[in-house]
């Protein structure tokens, strides 16, 4: 019999090389992307700050180009979540603080939810395993648990505030289905970004207050002025509390399923 054949690419040859720069090429693309990011300080410029010292301009944009403004908004959501800079938490209540809670949460959602795909389906190229590979120990235990309940395991951890990158990351290294991933994050998002954005809806007497010092201060010429906000007026021990609750509840049917295999199991007779 005639040995089947590989039709993978093999190293060395033209069809290999190609292959190789394909599947390199978004990884490339993301890398430059990061360092330009970091260079041109794209990373500082997701803050309060920013958004007092520019609020008068802001506000005309949004007055006279309401639906622009919201696109604008996503694409600087996708692209923070998708380049994994620091920040997607407060953009999220600058969206509920520019457009209302519930605006501002569905903006932030689909920004959220798209570079997280896109951060993901990077990570399931040979150097993106490789890259959550070096997030530890801990990125190896929850790619363990993926293997058999993908979108219960993925759910728990949307609800739970674990780093959002490190979610991105973890299950690449188990082939979750593209789908599956997509599905547990669009519904595991939801109520954290929600409870956030309707926080930042309500903040604006804080920064109204903050707004006159912050602003003398950059007219002295300092460069330490700064707006002063405490995460934990957002991650309050309730909210946390409420999303490990959810995160619970999603892990239910996982627990259940294993009960009734053990069950099963137990029932029938050994083979000897």
């Amino acid at each position: 019999m005639t040995p089947a054949s590989d039709d993978r690419p093999v190293a060395g040859t033209t069809g290999g090389r190609r292959h190789v720069l394909l599947r390199y090429a978004p990884v490339a693309g993301i890398v430059v992307l990061i360092a330009l990011a970091y260079g041109f300080g794209l990373h500082r410029g997701v803050s309060f700050e920013t958004l007092v010292s520019q609020r008068v301009a802001i506000d005309q944009f949004i007055a006279s180009h309401e639906v622009l403004a919201v696109a604008v908004y996503i694409t600087l959501y996708f692209v923070v979540v998708a380049l994994s800079l620091p920040g997607s938490a407060i953009l999220t209540v600058i969206g509920g603080f520019l457009f209302g809670a519930v605006v501002g949460t569905i903006a932030a959602y689909f920004g959220a939810l798209g570079g997280a795909t896109v951060i993901f389906l990077i990570a399931r190229s040979a150097i993106g395993e490789f890259l959550t590979k070096r997030a530890g120990p801990f990125a190896a235990k929850l790619a363990e648990g993926f293997q058999a309940d993908a979108f219960n395991y993925l759910l728990f951890l949307r609800l739970v505030p674990f780093p959002f990158w490190l979610v991105n990351l973890a299950p690449a290294m188990s082939d979750i289905p593209l789908r599956t991933f997509v599905a547990a994050s669009a519904i595991g998002i939801i109520p954290a970004t929600a409870a956030i954005a309707t926080f930042g809806a309500g903040l604006d007497s804080v920064i109204t207050a903050q707004e006159p010092q912050y602003n003398a201060c950059l007219a002295a010429g300092r460069s330490d002025c700064s707006i002063d906000f405490d995460p934990s007026l957002v991650l309050t021990p309730t909210l946390i509390a409420a999303l490990v609750a959810l995160g619970v509840l999603a892990l239910l049917p996982v627990l259940a399923r294993r009960m009734w295999r053990r069950r099963i199991g137990a029932r029938i007779p050994s083979k000897h």
